[in-house]
């Protein structure tokens, strides 16, 4: 099954191309035959066009080349009605939705937009008058909503991003429900201009995918400030960083564990937290009461108002044109006063106050993702008490400014899949991530429905603000002759790594064989070195010992990263013997036949 790191990898070797990619999801799509996992699909042949352009540009350093995404159906995308799963709300709109825009600047190519819950009211993905989108996982249960389309186009493997929304937990129940990962941002974020409001003050634009590395990719991609936005925030988002060794995360106690007569889903809960023990964690059981009260305030308080004012024209024009059920929820929306909101209000801070120390004390709470899973039969008989009972563990999150990631926990002996959510403050949504990501590695389940497994492989250490990581590409290497003087220096040995296919490499003239490396417009390839870290002094004393043309510049990996690196001046190399085809220095060094010790660093 397709990540987007494989695919990246593959696209930037000349392996696959993009439009191979295209072409294969499109085959994908008319083989899986699920007419209700897209409202609309672009034009093979637009998103081709889309994909040749990419390749014409040598664009292979876009950190999401030629990466295939869905985006839900109240997002807006150029050219695409955007519907909210409701045809008489439909509109045209003129331009893309700043996340997806600043997706497609990244290389990502847009497939289509997703099925939803009507305006995104609900938890289930039933109500869409487009259909019920397949749970490929396990067909009888619901997909999960209202992001219905989305997860289920994941875990189908037809594209492995799509874009959801969050605003009760429509990220988040359908990842489980589908064995994928959902990453919920802190509130604002991610931009939301150009989005169909649910609730506007709680909404954020949410991530699946099938790994947490691939969905915090697209989050790097997709977050920062955006004025056009009025709810946008000053947060940046940080690498992924692995899990501190000994983090202090926060879990139900037993007595307030609700998972309404599934052994499985407790049985799941139960797991993963000795998982987490083992894997270094100290458990702290957490007083869930002002949470569960701050979930209950969403639908019981004003904040459905918020979900009346977006329908409340067509509610007034054309009832019948909204599902059923959406109508009975939004049409509540209109009843409670202004006396009502500030009353909810006023609760709403002091629940705020009670859970912030709580919260402090810990590395991320951690919930289930829902306390069971439904079937599809069950949602249709009784579908708003259901609905509620999968919110659970969501609904207080965005109320709380909360950012999180749901990832897989276990599969039942039921073929029911559950899977657990972590927690934390908002902006701490990296932190978060990683913390998932060692629970995720260590869990090993399939992606999504398939056989396949995901490749977490180490991640380096969190940055220090005391030292610089500096990528090397000659006598610096390890086991190379001045590989000594850069441990003399204080270096530590983080990474091998490969540059985006961005620049070329020169044998520079010298007593002892150097490369000049230089980032070139084009004719650019891959090349190898290696990340050291230094302390500042290090740096200093290092930068004494490098000769002209040499010097300190930024170096693009393969991954979109950004470290320090030891750069040429390309007019200064023009003369010098070209060795780019080599790959890196290591590989022109042995076809030269120059001996060398390639004993690989220390730990």
């Amino acid at each position: 099954m397709d990540t987007v790191a494989s695919l990246l990898a593959a696209h930037r070797s000349g392996r696959r191309s993009p439009s191979e990619t295209v072409r294969a999801t499109y085959e994908r799509i008319a083989a899986h035959g699920d007419p209700a996992m897209f409202i609309s699909l672009r034009p093979e042949a637009d998103v081709l066009a889309d994909a040749a352009a990419l390749e014409a540009h040598k664009a292979g350093a876009l950190p999401l080349y030629g990466i295939p995404v869905a985006v839900k159906d109240n997002i807006d995308v150029a050219g695409l009605p955007t519907t909210a799963a409701c045809p008489a709300f439909a509109y045209q709109p003129t331009a893309d939705a700043v996340a997806v825009a600043r997706l497609k600047a990244a290389g990502a190519l847009i497939i289509g937009k997703t099925n939803l819950d009507q305006f995104a009211t609900g938890l289930v993905g039933v109500r869409s008058p487009y259909g019920v989108p397949r749970n490929v996982f396990k067909p009888d249960l619901v997909p999960g909503g209202s992001s219905s389309g989305s997860a289920s186009a994941v875990a189908a493997g037809i594209v492995p991003i799509a874009l959801g929304t969050d605003t009760a937990g429509s990220g988040r129940v359908p990842a489980m429900l589908q064995n994928i990962v959902g990453l919920k941002p802190s509130l604002g974020l991610v931009p939301n201009t150009g989005l169909v409001p649910a609730c506007r003050t709680l909404d954020c634009i949410s991530i699946f995918a099938l790994t947490v590395d691939d969905a915090m990719a697209v989050l790097e991609v997709m977050g920062g400030f955006e004025a056009s936005d009025a709810f946008s925030r000053e947060l940046t988002v940080a690498p992924l960083a692995p899990m501190p060794k000994m983090p202090v995360l926060g879990v139900l106690p037993a007595a307030q564990r609700e998972f309404f007569g599934d052994a499985d889903a407790a049985a799941a809960y139960e797991g993963a937290l000795a998982r987490l023990a083992k894997l270094g964690a100290r458990l702290v059981e957490i007083d869930f009461a002002p949470f569960a009260e701050t979930a209950r305030l969403l639908y019981e308080g004003p904040w459905v108002a918020e979900r009346w004012i977006v329908a409340a024209d067509l509610l007034a024009r054309d009832p019948e044109a909204v599902h059923p059920v959406t109508r009975a929820i939004t049409e509540g929306g209109a009843k409670p006063s202004a006396a009502d909101a500030f009353r909810a209000l006023y609760r709403l801070q002091e629940l705020r106050a009670a859970v912030r120390p709580v919260l402090a004390g810990l590395d991320a709470l951690v919930v289930p993702t829902a306390p069971t899973a439904y079937t599809l039969e069950a949602v249709l008989a009784d579908p708003i008490r259901l609905n509620s009972r999968l919110g659970t563990y969501t609904n207080f999150v965005n109320l709380l400014d909360l950012c999180g990631t749901a990832v897989p926990a276990a599969i039942a002996p039921s073929g029911a899949p559950y899977g657990i959510t972590f927690l934390a403050p908002a902006g701490r949504d990296a932190a978060v991530a990683g913390i998932a990501r060692a629970f995720a590695a260590d869990a090993r389940l399939p992606l999504a429905a398939s056989g396949t497994y995901a490749d977490y492989p180490p991640l380096p250490p969190a940055a220090d603000p005391e030292r610089l990581d500096v990528c090397v590409f000659g006598a610096h290497l390890s086991g190379l002759p001045l590989n000594g003087e850069l441990q003399s220096f204080g270096g530590r040995f983080v990474a091998s790594v490969s540059t985006a296919p961005i620049y070329r490499m020169a044998l520079l003239e010298g007593e002892t064989p150097r490369p000049g490396v230089t980032r070139v417009h084009d004719g650019g390839a891959m090349l190898t070195g290696e990340v050291w870290s230094l302390p500042f002094e290090g740096v200093g004393r290092l930068l004494g010992t490098i000769p002209a043309p040499l010097g300190l510049g930024s170096v693009e990996l393969a991954d979109g990263s950004i470290v320090a690196g030891f750069l040429a001046e390309a007019v200064e190399i023009a003369h010098c013997p070209d060795i780019t085809g080599f790959g890196g220095f290591r590989a022109y060094l042995a076809n030269d036949d120059i001996s060398t010790d390639d004993a690989p660093p220390e730990a």
